[in-house]
This record gives C-alpha cells, structure tokens and sequence, in this order.
C-alpha cells in the first residue's frame, strides 16, 4: 500500500514539476475559428486540408503557421497566412519558475501563438482565437 502511494506521488510531482507556464496556461494547440467574412458558402481550407463551408472551428498546433485558402465558384481563390509569435510573457515566467524545464514549452510548440499583429485575429481567449478572410474577389 506504501509503495502504491509513494508510485502515485511520485508521478504527480513529475507531472507539476516537469509541466512549464505555456503548456499549464495554453497547452500546445489552440482552437481557431475561421471565418469567410461575406462569403458563406466558401470553401475553407485549412494548410491544404479541405475543413467547411463559411465557418470552421478546429484545432490546431501552435508552432505552425496558419494557411487558410477561399474557394468559391466565380471568384478567385484568396490565400492568406496568418503567422506565429513568440509568447514571451510564459516563457520568462517558466524560466524563472521551472528553469531548465522551460525547455517544455518549445519543445511542445507551447511558447508560440497566432501573431496579433494582424488585424484579422482576434484573441478571444488564451486558447482560442477568431482569424476573419475577407477580399475575395468575385466576377459576379
């Protein structure tokens, strides 16, 4: 009984010490909503992968860029990518707090998000964001 409990004491303290700020407070993905902003039956695609119509939600990795393509008929396809930033803020807080296991973070993709510079995110929350697609161009 002493080992079991001593075993499971043990793995929750890896688990809380091994763990850093950007994977406790965001983890290493993020849930983006994409919006084809007035074009509601356009097709999504989401890094090549076809995902919906007008409006997706899904999840997706941190560390990667976000490359969203617009198909519709009658209109040119739109191709935007939306890049990643640094969270700088999580990992001074992990080095300071974890130290070498800071190192988590970007090993996970924990220390990036969506770039904010761009005004077509929206941060909603620490893990999800709106990003909107606008100026596709139509001959209709």
């Amino acid at each position: 009984m002493k080992r079991s409990i001593s075993i499971v004491l043990v793995l929750v303290s890896m688990s809380v010490l091994l763990s850093s700020c950007g994977v406790m407070f965001g983890g290493s993905k993020y849930q983006a909503t994409i919006i084809a902003k007035d074009h509601p039956n356009a097709e999504i695609y989401v890094n090549g992968k076809k995902m919906g119509n007008g409006q997706v939600v899904t999840l997706l990795p941190r560390e990667k860029n976000l490359i969203v393509d617009l198909k519709e008929p009658g209109c040119e396809t739109k191709t935007q990518t939306f890049g990643t930033s640094f969270r700088t803020g999580n990992f001074i807080l992990s080095v300071v707090s974890w130290g070498i296991f800071s190192l988590i973070d970007i090993g996970t993709g924990a220390a990036y998000k969506p770039d904010r510079k761009n005004p077509a995110i929206v941060k909603t929350s620490t893990k999800d964001f709106t990003f909107t697609v606008d100026g596709l161009n139509c001959t209709k």
